[in-house]
């Protein structure tokens, strides 16, 4: 069964692609957190995300300073910790701007 097509307009479309990602790369994160230490191939069955995605996820979180490579799979850092605060406001400082985007259009 083939997923359904998002509809997308050309004004939205490269930040729908980039919050895509985002929820990848958080859900990649989240995961890890409760099944560490894993591999690309363990994420990539936890997610449902093919492995080149979740590949492409870790090494994001890896230059994050998020996760680091172990000999038994990837796991995550203190920093990760303290990064989720951050993301949070972060998102919800992006909600308020569409927000304030959504009463603009009426």
């Amino acid at each position: 069964m083939k997923p359904e097509k998002k509809e997308r307009i050309v004004l939205t479309n490269v930040i729908e692609t980039e919050l895509d990602i985002l929820k990848r790369h958080v859900l990649v994160l989240q995961t890890l957190k409760q099944n560490e230490p894993a591999g690309i191939i363990k994420l990539s069955e936890l997610t449902k995300h093919p492995q080149h995605m979740v590949r492409y996820s870790l090494r994001i979180l890896e230059q994050e300073g998020l996760i680091e490579p172990s000999p038994q799979g990837a796991v995550t850092t203190e920093s990760a910790m303290k990064a989720t605060p951050m993301l949070k406001q972060k998102l919800k400082d992006m909600q308020e701007t569409i927000n304030e985007i959504v009463k603009e259009l009426g």
